[in-house]
């Protein structure tokens, strides 16, 4: 059947290496988020400790990670390394590239998330004689994330539809898999129109996702 210049049987033919492609593209979204939650965490505690050399290192990952494109981090990581020795397979580095360079954003939203909180709550719960683990833990922190959550499904988005870069180690993700079935096939349109419908439902489920965790995180807070 034709719709307009699409084949929908073609399409329906390659439907299902896409769809692979997608889920593939969906996991490393979700473990780059994991792990660049983690890397960002301690990134962020980092800048904002009272140790002078753990804010400098902090700043200096966050100041060279954001200035130099996701890009060249995956060839430095794939295509580099290899040459000092040390071997990443292409997963291992589609992952390690894109938590590095999320754990940079995502250590500035929760720095900045943290911060926000009034200093007078840190203060009041140290007077209390919490330690200031356990004060962070208890007081800033279930302040923070609400804060948090909003910048956070943005880095998320971000991070999902960056994992189309890890296509140049070749990684078959989505946009790889389109490229692929385009070379052999020669029906560009159908096939990148398809790749993005694709991303543009993933990343809409996603939002709603975010929103509804959003709205259910307001009603348990009483707000």
């Amino acid at each position: 059947m034709q719709l307009g210049p699409i084949d929908v049987e073609f399409l329906l033919q390659i439907l299902p290496l896409l769809l692979k492609g997608a889920l593939l593209t969906v996991e490393l979204t979700l473990l780059a988020i994991f792990f660049g939650t983690i890397i960002g965490l301690f990134v962020a505690l980092a800048k904002i400790s009272r140790f002078k050399m753990l804010a400098i290192i902090g700043g200096i990952y966050t100041w060279v990670i954001r200035g130099i494109p996701l890009l060249v981090q995956l060839y430095i990581l794939y295509y580099g390394l290899p040459q000092v020795g040390i071997e990443f397979s292409a997963h291992t580095a589609a992952v390690v590239g894109l938590s590095v360079c999320g754990g940079a954003y995502i250590a500035e939203i929760i720095r900045a998330g943290i911060q926000s909180i009034d200093k007078g709550q840190m203060e009041a719960a140290l007077s209390l004689g919490m330690s200031y683990a356990q004060a962070f833990r208890r007081v800033i922190l279930p302040q923070a994330y609400r804060r948090l959550l909003p910048p956070m499904g943005n880095e998320f988005i971000t991070l999902m539809k960056d994992s189309s870069l890890v296509s140049v180690i070749t990684m078959t993700e989505l946009l790889r898999q389109g490229k692929l079935l385009s070379n052999s096939t020669f029906r560009s349109m159908e096939i990148f129109l398809t790749v993005a419908v694709i991303y543009l439902l993933l990343t809409t489920i996603f939002i709603y996702v975010i929103g509804r965790l959003e709205k259910r995180l307001a009603i348990s807070d009483g707000d």
